[in-house]
């Protein structure tokens, strides 16, 4: 197949765009040439890659799997210029859950942008199942979750543990509680994080397994925020413990162990090949498996 890279640039923005005129315009290329442009790759690739219609285009099933492998390739021509340019430069974009966002990644960030200050980051929250799809299809270079994920097709890098926690009130009935569970908090109000976080998808999960159909009571943007109304006994709430022990030095809450086996999660970060990747990517994988007491093993040297 003899395909040039400004074409595949030229299919990357359409499929962005689903509309070949918009895609025309980011490529600086008139229509017409890059409907040309767009015909004689579908000739090459031997499929059809759009769906054409009045309202813009659409990708075809190849065109999904073209879209994918056609944003890798470009990735890699990036790191490949950032390298022979200036090694110790480029653009890092990441995916991660709210609890890295929140807790741990801003301090990473700063020792990492200090060290490394030619390069530049995009820092996304997303969804476990988004950051696990973005790294796949090349739209995130890493990606830091925590839990198992489910997914054969990524290097999966463990670098600590997440364990959540309940916080109460002082005053709360289950203030004094042992061995607790999740199905003995149910029949109190839940306060958790907004729409979109990752902590409040996987605590739906925990809900309906454990039969729990009531609305949540409130919902808000932060952990601290979660954690103030807890402590005026608006709600109980499941919280990070690393988040939980921050704000309890504070406020008047109770940390309570949860003794079911989800409590306990592996913080990872997942890459689609770390071979490949530049030495600021590398550097900043290093980075996070150091930052937690039991990494060790996983640091490389150059």
């Amino acid at each position: 197949m003899n395909i040039e890279l400004v074409d595949l640039r030229l299919f990357v923005y359409i499929a962005e765009c689903e509309n070949l005129t918009r895609g025309a315009e980011k490529s600086f290329l008139s229509p017409p040439a890059a409907s040309a442009r767009i015909k004689s790759l579908e000739q090459e690739a031997g499929r059809q890659l759009f769906l054409r219609s009045n309202k813009g285009v659409a990708l075809t099933d190849a065109g999904e799997v073209f879209l994918r492998q056609a944003r890798l390739v470009l990735r890699q021509v990036d790191f490949l210029r950032a390298e022979m340019i200036n090694p110790d430069s480029g653009h890092i974009r990441i995916s991660a859950n709210t609890t890295a966002l929140t807790e741990f990644l801003p301090e990473i960030l700063a020792q990492f942008l200090t060290d490394w200050p030619g390069v530049t980051v995009d820092l996304q929250e997303r969804l476990t199942r988004d950051i696990i799809r973005s790294v796949s299809d090349g739209t995130s270079d890493l990606g830091i979750i925590s839990g198992d994920p489910k997914t054969d097709n990524l290097q999966v890098i463990p670098f600590s543990t997440d364990k959540l926690v309940l916080a109460t009130a002082l005053n709360h009935p289950l203030s004094n509680s042992k061995d607790l569970m999740f199905a003995d908090t149910l029949a109190f109000e839940h306060i958790s994080l907004h729409e979109g976080s990752t902590l409040l998808d996987f605590l739906r999960q925990q809900f309906r397994r454990s039969g729990y159909d009531k609305h949540l009571r409130l919902q808000v943007r932060s952990f601290e925020a979660m954690c103030r109304l807890i402590e005026a006994g608006v709600g109980i709430g499941v919280v990070p413990e690393s988040a939980a022990n921050r704000h309890k030095t504070t406020m008047d809450i109770n940390l309570l162990n949860l003794c079911d086996s989800w409590a306990i999660r592996t913080r990872s970060v997942l890459v689609r090949d770390r071979e490949t990747l530049p030495r600021t990517v590398d550097a900043l994988i290093d980075m996070l498996v150091a930052s937690s007491a039991g990494g060790k093993g996983l640091v490389r040297e150059d």
